[in-house]
């Protein structure tokens, strides 16, 4: 175990005077692809996803990112709940197909992303040493939101990656984890690509949908 660690923690090289682990360099590289492969509705996303979490969940707790870490854990069992459900219709000819949200996750998922922000910000307040918890609370609560969309391919899901990358890059940047912050200004692009995509598979139906994913 003292020998993977050493490893983990190896330092590559250097970003304003931070040290870049290797564990750092595994989360985004794993992290990039993950997303490329998200915008072009390959399943593949859902696995190379799970190392990335795995790579995230140490690294954000050695920087004081409870709430981040912690989610990392939600994040294995959402990842295999995604990766079956674009799976599980395929043998049958159907994939999963992108839609828009409907009325009720409108009205419910907002509710549920304010009450879990807000649950979770006490828990880091009050029984934490996290020095950040606003953003960690909110940017956790807005993944968990944008996780979940993802696996029923609804097109909004996008433009929640979008306002938690917009908080993440200025917070990990002032965690002095730079690769992560530059890592998730790709996820910025990546998700500004990803959501074209899906609106036009939104806008062609189902026939679209089945194009894309062969792709």
């Amino acid at each position: 175990m003292t020998a993977l660690n050493d490893v983990l923690w190896f330092e590559v090289f250097t970003v304003f005077g931070a040290g870049v682990t290797l564990v750092e360099v595994i989360g985004f590289v794993t992290g990039a692809w993950c997303v490329w492969l998200v915008g072009r509705q390959n399943p593949w996303n859902w696995p190379i996803g799970l190392i990335q979490v795995a790579a995230y969940l140490v690294l954000f707790w050695q920087a004081g990112l409870y709430a981040d870490s912690s989610l990392q854990l939600v994040y294995v069992v959402l990842g295999l709940w995604g990766w079956w459900n674009w799976l599980r219709h395929r043998p049958m000819g159907s994939a999963l197909h992108v839609r828009r949200a409907n009325r009720m996750e409108w009205t419910l998922l907002p509710v549920v992303g304010l009450i879990g922000a807000g649950v979770m910000w006490w828990v880091l307040t009050n029984f934490t040493g996290s020095t950040v918890p606003a953003a960690d609370a909110t940017t956790t609560a807005l993944s968990l939101l944008a996780t979940y969309g993802q696996g029923r391919k609804i097109l909004q899901s996008w433009w929640l990656w979008i306002a938690a990358d917009l908080i993440y890059i200025p917070l990990y940047a002032v965690k002095g984890l730079w690769l992560t912050a530059l890592l998730y200004l790709i996820f910025l692009a990546l998700c500004v690509v990803g959501l074209r995509r899906w609106q036009g598979d939104a806008d062609r139906g189902p026939r679209g949908s089945q194009v894309l994913v062969a792709a």
